[in-house]
């Protein structure tokens, strides 16, 4: 039987990027242990299989030593740095994005659409509160239309419809492409923005928590003004040492609750637990943004802050856990391309412009009746 020389650590380095149960893959290929080694050589079909299995490709097993990866766009994470390596899910997503952004922007001008004036129209020295009104007046997001959705996962729903209204694809999703193997990692990332005059692109990591969401898609918005493309931690507790992400916090901050109106909606005597409640319902946000404003203008110190904060973070990750559960398999895909994406790829699949291959690639899907049904489910008569 035929073996395939590789070096050792190409294993290990497939493993890790893959971040795969060490047991479980051993389980699938017993001579891992081996091969990691150097004892055994795999043959091509195990290599072919192990390949797959760990989302690497086939043809950087023959390096000499493992690849040299790096992100393909600015990244300006600060919780990413402990982990052990980039993942093959964090690689593959921002290249299906990258992919589809270029498709779309090519589609456009086909179409001949005008670039979108807001891209790139402020830089750092814009004061938070100004970026935060440009960006609110473009998309029409006010304190009193979200105050008017019965809960604040429904105003999300609408901050994501006004973004996309205005002209940026926003893609949430918690899994890579339709994959609900491939599971993302909140830890790695909260989401990432590739500006573009034609095709701005926001992607949210949907396996985090929707109070999260919320304030990441806020963050990445921030990013699209400054025209700058980047991969963000956009986490609300802590304080960046990037200049570019401190200022895009606190854009999103007075974006999603106006200072002047907050400090108006305060009432000094009241219980922390009684104000969250009452202020996540008045501004439509999740209690999480709340604690965080009120830092921000001094009605809690650090020290509370703190405390308040890591209590309410765990009970939202309870809350969340037992809520889980599927949804609507269409309404899904729609959510993790963007409806403004899908409607246009949709439109140029049946036009002729795209092929059925391509669209099918860039959707994530195999079967023309997957296809046409989600063309149904966006009111395309298939």
């Amino acid at each position: 039987m035929t073996r395939v020389p590789i070096q050792p650590a190409l294993f290990t380095w497939a493993r890790q990027r893959a971040r795969l149960d060490e047991a479980e893959l051993a389980a699938r290929f017993p001579h891992l242990a081996e091969w990691e080694t150097g004892a055994v050589q795999p043959t091509l079909r195990q290599l072919e299989q192990y390949a797959q299995a760990t989302h690497a490709p086939l043809g950087y097993f023959f390096l000499p030593a493992p690849p040299e990866e790096a992100v393909p766009i600015p990244d300006f994470r600060t919780m990413g740095r402990g982990m052990p390596r980039l993942s093959a899910d964090l690689l593959d997503v921002i290249y299906t994005c990258q992919t589809r952004q270029t498709w779309y922007r090519d589609e456009a001008l086909v179409n001949g659409e005008a670039p979108l004036p807001f891209v790139g129209s402020v830089t750092l020295a814009t004061p938070p509160a100004e970026a935060a009104a440009l960006i609110r007046q473009r998309l029409g997001f006010s304190v009193q239309a979200r105050r008017e959705c019965p809960t604040w996962t429904e105003a999300l729903r609408l901050f994501i419809a006004q973004a996309e209204q205005a002209g940026v694809m926003v893609m949430v999703s918690g899994v890579v492409m339709n994959n609900n193997n491939r599971h993302l990692d909140p830890q790695e990332f909260r989401g990432f923005a590739l500006a573009d005059g034609i095709a701005p692109l926001v992607f949210i990591n949907g396996a985090d928590s929707k109070a999260a969401q919320m304030f990441t898609l806020a963050h990445e918005l921030a990013h699209l003004w400054l025209g700058q493309t980047a991969l963000s931690d956009a986490t609300l507790s802590e304080t960046s040492d990037h200049a570019t992400e401190t200022w895009c916090n606190r854009v999103a901050a007075e974006l999603l609750v106006p200072h002047a109106e907050f400090r108006a909606a305060l009432q000094q005597d009241e219980t922390i637990d009684l104000a969250l409640k009452r202020l996540a319902k008045h501004f439509k946000v999740s209690s999480l943004v709340v604690l965080r404003r009120m830092l921000d203008v001094g009605w809690l110190d650090r020290d509370a802050f703190w405390g308040a904060y890591r209590a309410e973070e765990a009970r939202i990750k309870a809350l969340a856990a037992r809520n889980a559960g599927g949804g609507d398999f269409y309404r899904t895909t729609v959510a993790r391309v963007s409806k403004r994406f899908a409607q246009t790829l949709v439109a140029s699949t049946l036009e002729g412009r795209t092929l059925y291959r391509d669209a099918f690639r860039m959707l994530g899907i195999a079967k023309p009746g997957t296809f046409n049904e989600l063309g149904r489910t966006l009111g395309f008569p298939t």
